[in-house]
């Protein structure tokens, strides 16, 4: 039998960041407009090339979010989603981007730089709409993100990531609230919440900064997994189905 030759193929690294936050009542995702082809004028995902072959991932998203956007990820949580490698993902050659995933609270106006026209939060209800084109294949990159934000709501303290330093359970829930899409028992949700060891830890102040009774003010503590879980009551939630239209 003939022996095959190998080669190695020749592919391109790239870095891509799914940054999402509660902003204005909604969970948002930050976007840039493209400034150069392909996909020029459209809406993307910040990100880009590595800059050499000694350049680390972790290194190049952050460079990208900074040159792109104008900001630094400070105390987001940040994670790899996934890698998406599909041949045909980018016109100019064979591109293997390494998506990164960060969960920020509410951060100023982003400010485009580099390769971008513009730079904005955007509501992912809108960005995940039948009607919405993203460049690439980011447009499923965001609905994965959107699914891992809300799995991890479940079974981890990601939750409080969305939150200021000092929050009320009432804050909380209404994170929950806004990347789940549906509305939770506050009771119940109170309950589960405070008594889940090491999630949160009492100040000993109070606030009544959202109008009615002053509520109790809490810290994150040193828990990173919720337990016993807070689960959504849907599997499947109307922006992903959206997504796949």
């Amino acid at each position: 039998m003939a022996e095959r030759l190998w080669r190695t193929t020749e592919v391109a690294i790239a870095v891509d960041l799914a940054v999402l936050t509660v902003r204005g009542e909604s969970l948002q995702i930050l976007l840039v407009e493209r400034g150069t082809a392909p996909w020029q004028g459209f809406q993307a995902l910040p990100g880009g090339f590595l800059d050499d072959n000694r350049e680390d991932l972790d290194a190049a998203a952050e460079r990208e979010l900074a040159e792109e956007t104008g900001l630094d990820l400070g105390r987001a949580h940040l994670e790899q989603l996934r890698t998406y490698g599909s041949p045909n993902r980018d016109p100019r050659r064979r591109v293997v981007t390494v998506c990164y995933l960060a969960f920020v609270p509410d951060l100023p106006a982003p400010e485009a730089g580099g390769d971008a026209r513009t730079a904005a939060w955007t509501p992912v209800e809108s960005v995940l709409n039948v009607h919405t084109e993203l460049a690439f294949d980011h447009k499923r990159i965001v609905a994965d993100a959107v699914e891992r934000a809300r799995s991890k709501l479940e079974y981890t303290t990601l939750a409080t990531r969305f939150c200021p330093p000092e929050f009320t359970v009432a804050e909380l829930r209404k994170v929950y609230e806004i990347v789940w899409g549906e509305p939770l028992d506050q009771r119940n949700f109170h309950r589960k919440i405070t008594g889940a060891e090491g999630v949160l830890i009492p100040t000993g102040e109070q606030t009544n900064r959202n109008g009615g009774r002053p509520a109790a003010l809490y810290r994150c503590g040193t828990a990173t997994i919720l337990h016993p879980a807070i689960l959504r009551t849907t599997t499947q939630s109307g922006l992903n189905r959206s997504a796949d239209n």
